[in-house]
């Protein structure tokens, strides 16, 4: 990956954590901290990776993504409007009565929004279930879908899991956003999926483990998914919950808090300052 490359990825990672913050404090409510883990793994497939047209977004040989972890469709939506799928401002509508933006992507009212997600483990169903069609329909379209380490605690996760396995479904990369929280505390402490690597590679995946805030540490990941064949791919991503906001990091208090006036100004200021960084 080029430098310029790069550096273009890191903006709109810094990008989709500006418009997730703004969002959410203006609807007063959503997932500030898994929507800000997630940032760099979307910059990767939104803007180097995925064969989507915004102007076409139902088209029948675009690449699919599901948000399994759906309450993290701050993040998602950010991504889209930056790609061109509908108009930047709409994203300051979160979770408003009128608008289309709901708190969980619905396919039904969001352009470019594959599947309707919010119910966890569902997800990673349907985007098997995308895959599967695709080998069947044998087309060249790829599935990519992203799972909360606390998801892993669903066992229909599991079942989806054994599934993609058993129809070689080497058109799918799930990544798994492995940031250690979630909303009641550490998923050691809640419900321990330790060690995820090693469950994967049980169910017959192909696992690759990365540091999920390194943009060309991702891009390699994908690319040697797509090089696999006859199983799917599992990324394990490790991510930092809240990363890009000093007071949301590493804290499960901010899963699905909004932050009030004064948080979303300091929020904006540490992100800015950091695109201000890239752009100088």
């Amino acid at each position: 990956m080029n430098e310029q490359k790069l550096l273009e990825l890191k903006k709109k990672a810094g990008l989709i954590r500006r418009y997730s913050i703004e969002a959410i404090a203006a609807a007063k409510s959503g997932h500030p901290g898994g929507s800000l883990s997630i940032a760099d793994i979307l910059s990767v497939l939104f803007f180097d990776e995925m064969k989507v047209d915004p102007k076409n977004p139902k088209w029948a040989d675009r690449d699919r993504f599901v948000l399994s972890k759906g309450h993290c469709a701050p993040a998602y939506y950010a991504a889209l409007a930056l790609k061109g799928f509908f108009p930047e401002e709409d994203l300051k509508t979160l979770r408003q009565t009128e608008s289309y933006l709901e708190g969980h992507p619905s396919m039904k009212s969001v352009p470019g929004v594959d599947m309707s997600t919010g119910s966890l483990g569902q997800g990673i169903s349907c985007a098997v279930g995308m895959a599967l069609a695709g080998k069947l329909d044998k087309k060249d379209y790829r599935v990519y879908t992203i799972l909360g380490d606390g998801e892993l605690e669903e066992g229909q996760v599991w079942e989806a899991s054994m599934c993609a396995a058993h129809y070689k479904l080497d058109n799918l990369t799930a990544f798994v956003d492995l940031n250690g929280l979630q909303i009641d505390g550490a998923t050691k402490d809640v419900m321990n999926s330790a060690p995820v690597t090693d469950k994967f590679a049980a169910f017959g995946w192909n696992v690759i483990a990365v540091d999920g805030h390194d943009i060309e540490a991702i891009r390699k990941a994908v690319d040697d998914a797509k090089a696999t064949e006859g199983k799917p791919t599992v990324i394990v991503a490790n991510t930092i919950k809240g990363k890009g906001v000093s007071f949301m990091e590493g804290n499960y208090a901010w899963h699905g808090n909004a932050p009030d006036a004064e948080q979303t100004k300091t929020a904006l200021e540490e992100i800015d300052a950091v695109i201000a960084g890239l752009e100088g």
